[in-house]
């Protein structure tokens, strides 16, 4: 079942490199009682996401906690070493997004949102999109419908939404 506005999210278990080195996280104790702003990408350091997607958080971050928003959350599903490297490479750590990674797939295909891409390489990873969560609900949901660009999904987009 593809997630909808209105649908309550999963409360996956995603993970991130802490202190003491992999750490798993629940996305259902982030969301509560919180506006957050989910946004996943089918891969890091792959061109549109590093160059585009992940810019337009950073660009707008200032601008969407002026409306409200607690945190934004970069997912992919790449595991969590990738994500902490990906994050310091674009300055999206450094810029207080939350890199969290679905290593195995499992949140992004409880939600509907695995895809393949055999030809670019891509297997079981994240459709594009961005999504207003408030207390672990859905309430704006963007999503591409082209591969390789993120204008309904970027930041400015998703300020235009809030």
């Amino acid at each position: 079942m593809t997630i909808t506005e209105g649908s309550r999210l999963p409360d996956a278990r995603l993970m991130r490199i802490g202190q003491n080195g992999p750490e798993q996280v629940s996305l259902g104790e982030l969301l509560s009682g919180r506006k957050v702003i989910i946004f996943a990408v089918p891969g890091a350091f792959t061109a549109t996401c590093h160059s585009a997607h992940v810019p337009s958080f950073i660009r707008t971050r200032d601008r969407l906690a002026e409306k409200g928003v607690d945190e934004i959350i970069c997912v992919a599903v790449n595991d969590p070493h990738v994500m902490k490297a990906w994050g310091e490479a674009t300055g999206a750590t450094a810029a207080g997004i939350t890199m969290l990674s679905d290593a195995d797939g499992s949140y992004t295909t409880g939600i509907g949102m695995a895809f393949d891409a055999p030809p670019a390489g891509l297997f079981g990873r994240s459709q594009r999109y961005a999504m207003v969560v408030e207390d672990g609900t859905v309430k704006a949901l963007n999503m591409e419908t082209q591969r390789g660009v993120c204008d309904l999904t970027g930041g400015e987009a998703m300020l235009e939404r809030l």
